[in-house]
């Protein structure tokens, strides 16, 4: 959701009357990198993946994403990256040779903070040793790895490539690799899925020991076979048995919940989504990937890429398919929509200081949103409350124009 404009630095859009203020510091930057193959397309995906040829068009593809980067690179002069993150897709299913140099072009391009967090994505079913040893030589620090489950008949269900075993490896491997620092990704909420059933994954990452667990309850997405074809889910009484159950078992383990599905052991939340969360810049390359970039004069620019990857390796066409500078109008709702996703939000001195807009224009929402008791009353912070991070989107209803 990051790219930059070509519009004039007075014309920010939206109303007149209150003109949005230059930005006094940028916020940190991160670069999104998308690479759309997987082995197989879930049927709950709806991400921008693509079934892979037996051959993939790695050198090509690079090639394509630093061409891409090279567009975007005046809109970032002067600042370093904070973080990468490869997502997709499988990016573990490009070898090292090709991320290699595509660090390396991008490290050429954009300087690497000295303390850069670098994640892949990656899937147990494409896992090998090798491989992973060579990322983690790469200078590729963090791992995050699709499980979803551990059972295998839910991994059948959820059309997974990956066994149980292989999973509880894919772990093991990243440790033995060098990697002191990976996610585990997990669903709940699967067809058919019993209170035990939830509980015994989430026992079984556990004692995996990993530094982050993503833990998300499935939702039936448009544009998807589960949303044509919709699976037996748990009733509403055992999806809120889950949530709470589950949320207790990652506390008494020492995984604090820092977002709506995110937990972390102390010192260890991902960086890179941090940076999403607090409304911090991303550049996005690659099909389909997303960016958003602030400017100095206060303009602040959303863009995306074009989807397929045919038209993406293809010269004649355009890498970006769109663009569109944020008004004022919709500027509430955009910080907030990223910020109240956080348990303790963010201190409110971030607002201005990301958006160049007042305290001021958050008020009215403000106030109601606190009557109602969705956002807590306190002065220095923008945070939901326990029952408005279980109402989020009542939440933030109150700050759309």
């Amino acid at each position: 959701m990051t790219h930059d404009s070509s519009a004039s630095p007075l014309i920010f859009g939206g109303d007149a009357q209150s003109p949005r203020a230059a930005l006094p510091v940028l916020p940190p930057l991160a670069l999104y990198i998308h690479i759309p193959w997987c082995v197989r397309k879930c049927p709950y995906c709806d991400f921008n993946s693509h079934t892979a040829s037996p051959v993939l068009p790695e050198e090509e593809y690079v090639d394509a994403l630093l061409t891409d980067l090279d567009q975007d690179l005046h809109a970032v002069y002067g600042r370093e990256l904070s973080s990468i993150f490869f997502g997709g897709g499988t990016p573990s299913l490009f070898g090292a040779e090709a991320l290699g140099r595509l660090l390396k072009g991008v490290e050429q391009r954009i300087p690497f903070a000295s303390d850069i967090e670098i994640t892949l994505e990656a899937n147990p079913g494409t896992f090998e040793q090798e491989k992973f040893v060579a990322y983690r030589a790469l200078g590729i620090n963090r791992l995050s790895i699709g499980i979803q489950s551990f059972q295998e008949e839910k991994l059948k269900a959820l059309g997974r490539i990956h066994n149980g075993d292989e999973a509880v490896r894919a772990a093991g491997m990243a440790r033995q690799a060098g990697f002191d620092n990976f996610n585990l990704d997990l669903m709940h909420g699967l067809p058919d899925q019993s209170l035990e059933d939830a509980l015994n994954d989430l026992r079984t990452a556990i004692a995996l020991k990993p530094t982050h667990l993503s833990w998300y309850q499935l939702t039936l997405e448009p544009n998807t076979v589960f949303w044509n074809q919709p699976p037996t889910l748990p009733e509403d009484d055992t999806l809120w048995d889950i949530q709470e159950a589950g949320q207790a078992l990652l506390a008494e383990h020492g995984y604090a919940q820092y977002e709506v599905s995110a937990y972390a052991q102390p010192g260890r939340p991902a960086r890179h989504n941090l940076n999403y969360w607090s409304f911090g810049d991303f550049i996005g390359i690659g099909a389909g990937a997303h960016g958003k970039l602030s400017h100095p004069d206060g303009r602040i620019v959303r863009t995306w890429k074009t989807r397929l990857p045919k038209d993406y390796l293809n010269p004649a066409k355009s890498f970006k398919a769109g663009e569109k500078a944020l008004t004022n109008d919709e500027m509430p709702f955009e910080f907030l929509m990223n910020a109240l996703r956080l348990t303790e939000g963010v201190e409110s001195r971030l607002y201005p200081e990301r958006t160049g807009m007042t305290l001021e224009s958050l008020a009215e929402g403000r106030r109601e949103a606190e009557q109602s008791g969705l956002l807590q009353v306190e002065p220095s912070r923008l945070a939901a409350t326990e029952r408005g991070q279980l109402f989020l989107n009542d939440l933030l209803q109150t700050f759309l124009s």
